[in-house]
C-alpha cells in the first residue's frame, strides 16, 4: 500500500489458516525515492506529456513494490511459490466518483490509481490483483473506502459500537455499529494538507509527532472557514481525495484570514482533521443504549503517530476510549496493507469485496483485475 501521504509503501505478508482476519507474518517498508515522490505529486494535476509521465512514474512504483515483496519473503523465509497473490492498491492520481464537483453534467465518474501490474508480476513471479475501485465505481458506488469490510472482520465486537479510523492523507471511519450494522466514509483530510503544509513552512516531510502544531493556537475563524465546504455536510456514501483537498483550496481560504502565522494554520489543520471525524462519529446511529457515540475508536494509520491528532480526539469524544489498533495486535502501519491483502484474497476465492452499504453500489462486486503469475 502506497497511500494519499506519499510517504512510502507498506507491505505485509498474511497467512490465512481457515479464518477471515488472517495473521501477519511479516512486514516491511520503505520510503518512496524523492524523484518518485515528485514525479506521482505533479500528476495530480493536468500537465504536459501526462501519459508518458504516468507510464513511468506506475512503473518506478511498481519496481518500488517488487522490492518490498522481496524483502517480505526475505524476512518470512519463504519463496514465492508459497504466495497466492499480491494485492496491490496502486497509487491514486485520480478519484472523482459519482457528484463529484469537478465533473460536468454527462461525465463518467472515474477513478485512477497508478500501477504496472503485469510489471510487478513478472519482477516477482506472483499473481498481481489491482485496480480494486474501478468496479464498484461501474456499478454506481464511490469505489472507496474500500477498508470498512476488512475492518469488520478484524475489529467487529458484537454488542459493541467501535469506532475504526485511518488517518492517511484522507482520514476514513468505519462504524461497527453495536446492532451489526456497518457503515463507513471519507471524512475529510488527514495528513494530506498537514504535510504540505509543514513541508512548505519547515522543510520537513511531515510534523512528527505534532510536535510543531503545538506551538501553534487554532484560529477560529479559519476553521469555521474550512469546515464551511459542502463535503463535510454530505451524508451517506462519499469519498474524497486530492482532487479536492489540496493546496490551492487552502491557500484560498487561508488568504481570507492574514493574520493566521504558518503556526497557527498548522494546529488549525489538526482541528480540521480531529473536528471532521468528531462530527462524522457524531452523525452515525451506533446502536447504543445511551444513543451516544462509539465507546471505542481504534486508529490507524500514519496519523495514528501524531500524538497532537490522538490527544485532539480524546479531548473531543471524551466518552470514547480513543487508542489504536496496536491495542489489537495491529500495528498502525499494518492495517491498511492487510486490508488489500484481505480484498485480493476475496478475489481470488469468487467473493465480493465491496460492502454496498458503505460504497453505495447498486450491488456486491467482486473487485480486481488478476495478472497471473
Amino acid at each position: 500500500m502506497s497511500g494519499t501521504s506519499l510517504d512510502g509503501v507498506d507491505g505485509v505478508l498474511v497467512r490465512y489458516d481457515g479464518d477471515d482476519t488472517g495473521h501477519v507474518v511479516a512486514d516491511a517498508s520503505l520510503p518512496l525515492p524523492d524523484d518518485l515522490r515528485a514525479a506521482l505529486l505533479a500528476l495530480q494535476h493536468p500537465g504536459p506529456d501526462e501519459l508518458h509521465r504516468a507510464a513511468q512514474a506506475a512503473a518506478a512504483l511498481s519496481d518500488l513494490y517488487a522490492t518490498v515483496v522481496e524483502r517480505l519473503l526475505a524476512r518470512a523465509g519463504i519463496g514465492a511459490a508459497h504466495v497466492a497473490a499480491i494485492g496491490a492498491h496502486g497509487q491514486t492520481v485520480r478519484h472523482m466518483p459519482p457528484a463529484h464537483p469537478r465533473l460536468a453534467p454527462g461525465e463518467a465518474p472515474y477513478t485512477l490509481q497508478l500501477l504496472a501490474p503485469a510489471r510487478l508480476a513478472e519482477a516477482t513471479g506472483i499473481a498481481v490483483v489491482a485496480d480494486f475501485r474501478s468496479r464498484d465505481i461501474a456499478a454506481g458506488g464511490q469505489g472507496a473506502p474500500l477498508v470498512p469490510a476488512f475492518h469488520r472482520a478484524a475489529f467487529a465486537h458484537p454488542g459493541r459500537a467501535v469506532a475504526v479510523v485511518n488517518i492517511g492523507g484522507i482520514a476514513n471511519l468505519t462504524a461497527l455499529c453495536a446492532d451489526g450494522a456497518l457503515l463507513g466514509f471519507d471524512t475529510g483530510p488527514g495528513n494530506v494538507l498537514l504535510d504540505a503544509w509543514c513541508e512548505r513552512h519547515t522543510g520537513a516531510r511531515y510534523d512528527a509527532a505534532g510536535a510543531w502544531s503545538r506551538h501553534g493556537r487554532v484560529h477560529t475563524a479559519l476553521l469555521a472557514d474550512l469546515l464551511a465546504d459542502p463535503y463535510f455536510d454530505r451524508q451517506g456514501a462519499r469519498s474524497t481525495g486530492r482532487d479536492h483537498f489540496h493546496m490551492g483550496w487552502l491557500d484560498a481560504i487561508v488568504a481570507r484570514h492574514p493574520d493566521a502565522t504558518p503556526v497557527d494554520v498548522q494546529a488549525t489543520l489538526v482541528a480540521l482533521t480531529v473536528e471532521s471525524i468528531a462530527r462524522a462519529a457524531a452523525a452515525v446511529p451506533w446502536g447504543t443504549h445511551d444513543g451516544g457515540g462509539p465507546q471505542r475508536m481504534l486508529v490507524c494509520g500514519g496519523g495514528a503517530l501524531n500524538r497532537a491528532l490522538l490527544d485532539g480526539l480524546r479531548e473531543r469524544l471524551p466518552a470514547t476510549d480513543v487508542t489504536t489498533t496496536a491495542a489489537h495486535g495491529w500495528p498502525v502501519q499494518w492495517v491498511e496493507a492487510a486490508a488489500f491483502a484481505w480484498l485480493a484474497r476475496q478475489t481470488l476465492l469468487g467473493r465480493p469485496g465491496n460492502a454496498t452499504e458503505v460504497t453505495g453500489a447498486r450491488g456486491p462486486r467482486i473487485l480486481g483485475a488478476v495478472y497471473p503469475a
